[in-house]
């Protein structure tokens, strides 16, 4: 049985082996705790029919665990120093595909149709990297991809944004985003001390499952987005004038917002973060009428 990647001092062993330096622009914070790695990985609830993605794979700590507990996995790394240490490390894993390519210019839908050939349920598991974690996840989620959900770790404080309840001040339109497409749920804590090199914040796993379909239905998705990143432009203004602001001719317009905003009962004195997603999705569908 060989040692786990995720020990201090195994780490240590390989990035001297291989001579590796930490790229700061590349956001690289190596995981160093087995038991975190593999409590992360029950929170994906893999079965051995599963399949899983993982983005920013580093030296194959969270692979590692991912290999023993899916059928397949495919790991997307944009680092090409860390290709030669990830055919070493995961040598004893006959189930794992590295893919030399940045996630955000890959054909993901491509990637699933011909990596998981008979597998059904796949889930996206990853350390992401903290400069790109809110357009990774987005892309997967807008781009309908055939998977469950995302287990990832990211900094703390967008874990908050990205689960945060209406009325609160981590409330916004990344919440509203993503939840739109899934449930979302904070599932760990995670201190920085287990990271080599450590960060300087905090971190947090959360769990994303994808609803069956979005949380509202409304008649223009692209519009429902727009209408919610406006509201929360400058979040000390009322979303009455928010959306006057942002909103394309929104100040030669501002009766129709008003109208619209009496038609759904929104007060015009409030401020975005009070809005339930429902309340977006009602308001964009009256404003549509006059701004399309």
């Amino acid at each position: 049985m060989h040692k786990d990647i995720a020990t201090p001092i195994r780490t240590q062993e390989i990035l001297k082996k291989y001579g590796f330096a930490f790229k700061k622009s590349l956001g690289q914070n190596f995981l160093i705790d087995t038991n975190i790695l593999r409590r992360i990985v029950e929170h994906a609830e893999l079965t051995e029919a599963s399949g899983a993605i993982e983005i920013g794979p580093g030296i194959g700590a969270l692979t590692e665990q991912l290999a023993k507990s899916s059928k397949k996995v495919t790991a997307f790394e944009i680092d090409q120093r860390l290709l030669p240490i990830l055919k070493d490390t995961l040598s004893p894993y006959n189930n794992v595909t590295v893919i030399h390519e940045d996630i955000l210019k890959a054909d993901v839908e491509k990637v699933i149709a011909e990596e998981f050939i008979g597998i059904d349920d796949v889930m996206v598991v990853a350390n992401l990297p903290y400069y790109v974690t809110t357009p990774i996840i987005l892309k997967l989620l807008t781009e309908n991809l055939p998977i469950r959900g995302l287990v990832v770790m990211l900094q703390k404080e967008v874990a908050d944004r990205i689960a945060a309840k209406p009325g609160t001040k981590e409330y916004g339109s990344l919440s509203i985003a993503i939840q739109y497409y899934t449930e979302a749920e904070t599932v760990m804590i995670v201190p920085k001390t287990v990271f080599m090199p450590q960060p300087n914040v905090d971190s947090a796993v959360i769990r994303l499952v994808k609803r069956a379909k979005p949380i509202v239905e409304v008649k223009d998705e692209e519009f429902f987005f727009t209408v919610t990143r406006s509201s929360f432009a400058q979040r000390r203004k009322t979303i009455l004038n928010n959306l006057t602001s942002q909103l394309p001719d929104g100040k030669s317009k501002k009766d129709q917002i008003l109208k619209a905003l009496g038609h759904t009962g929104i007060d015009p004195t409030r401020r975005g973060e009070t809005l339930s997603i429902e309340e977006f999705g009602r308001l964009s569908d009256e404003l549509l009428l006059y701004f399309k």
